[in-house]
């Protein structure tokens, strides 16, 4: 059953538009993250045989979050390196983008990779079918340095050139979902075949949708890790105590705001935001701005920030969808000894 915040007296508040800031944008380096990083260190090394780490979960968790930690991790680890020599980038982020177009646009991905390894890639004007005396429109003739191939070949040039350990993609579910069916497959031989040519291993980060990859090829199966970034569950004890922990530091960030008021509701959050930290922060932010606009602080700007029953059941549909199909992928077991299964069978007949 549903949780409302607890019902309470309206505060007066001067204004907040200062403490706002203290959470736009806010990331907490909660428990959850804490252990996917870790386990996510377990994975990226020099001549690793997973070219592609995939990290699937719910929207909201908190995986553009874990995504940016582990590229600035990398960068602080290579500290001392990157001192050394100017030229090496250990980890880039990149968004994948959403063009609107029919067919994924790895035209635009590379573009973005080259912006952040801070490559040069020449566009001459000619290339665009402009002339280059008059400044007219011109028809442009034969290959261009602007083809895709030869964007591909300067991503490839420019990742060897600044030894980048590995790429992270978010939103990589836009390359399912602007893909046919039939193209999905040749799409992820694009990233293997990358990941393979530079020696950089691919980072996808995106919904539970990603997780349809691994069932392409069993060649891509066996060179593929997986890293389920699950939400903080009702039923669990440690994962309630780490949702409140949260939902703490959300309260410490603004004591002027909500003072000790948002721990007496954290089961009514917990249950709203199904145990997201990313939408809890949403929920919260928008709580604080309904506060400011009201000039007053209540439970009732909470209640009006939750996610509505709609959102919710929306949202728990697909994550039940998600948890119900990654979790057997993620069983491992280990079958014991011929041996022993044959006492075993001994003893059972006798």
């Amino acid at each position: 059953m549903t949780q409302h915040p607890q019902t309470s007296s309206a505060v007066s508040i001067a204004a907040i538009p200062s403490s706002l800031d203290s959470l736009h944008g806010k990331r907490i380096k909660h428990t959850r993250i804490a252990e996917k990083m870790k386990e996510f260190e377990t994975l990226i090394y020099p001549e690793s045989q997973d070219s592609i780490v995939l990290v699937c979960g719910p929207t909201g968790v908190g995986k553009s979050t874990l995504a940016h930690y582990m590229v600035e991790s990398a960068v602080r680890a290579a500290s001392g390196a990157m001192d050394a020599n100017a030229g090496l980038i250990p980890a880039i982020y990149v968004e994948a983008p959403s063009s609107g177009e029919s067919d994924f646009s790895w035209r635009l991905l590379y573009q973005r990779i080259l912006a952040q390894l801070e490559g040069e890639f020449p566009m001459r004007k000619e290339n665009y079918g402009i002339d280059p005396v008059s400044g007219r429109l011109m028809k442009p003739r034969g290959a261009t340095g602007n083809s895709l191939a030869a964007m591909r070949t300067a991503v490839e040039r420019e990742l060897r050139a600044r030894s980048v350990q590995f790429l992270v993609i978010d939103e990589a579910a836009h390359i399912i979902r602007q893909s046919r069916r039939n193209r999905l497959e040749i799409q992820l031989d694009t990233l293997k075949s990358l990941a393979n040519e530079c020696g950089t291993q691919i980072v996808l980060v995106g919904s539970y949708d990603l997780y349809q990859l691994v069932s392409l090829s069993g060649q891509l199966a066996r060179r593929s890790a997986i890293l389920h970034f699950e939400r903080y569950r009702q039923d669990k004890a440690e994962d309630v105590a780490a949702f409140t922990a949260c939902v703490q530091r959300f309260q410490d960030a603004l004591p002027t705001l909500w003072a000790n008021k948002l721990i007496p509701n954290v089961e009514a959050l917990h249950e709203n935001t199904l145990g997201c930290i990313g939408t809890l922060s949403a929920v919260l932010t928008r709580a604080a701005r309904l506060a400011q606009a009201d000039g007053k602080w209540s439970l009732e700007a909470l209640r009006r920030a939750l996610l509505t029953e709609a959102q919710r059941t929306q949202i728990l549909d697909e994550i039940l969808d998600g948890e119900a199909a990654i979790n057997p992928g993620l069983t491992r077991t280990m079958a014991r000894p011929v041996a022993s299964r044959v006492r075993a069978q001994s003893r059972s007949a006798a």
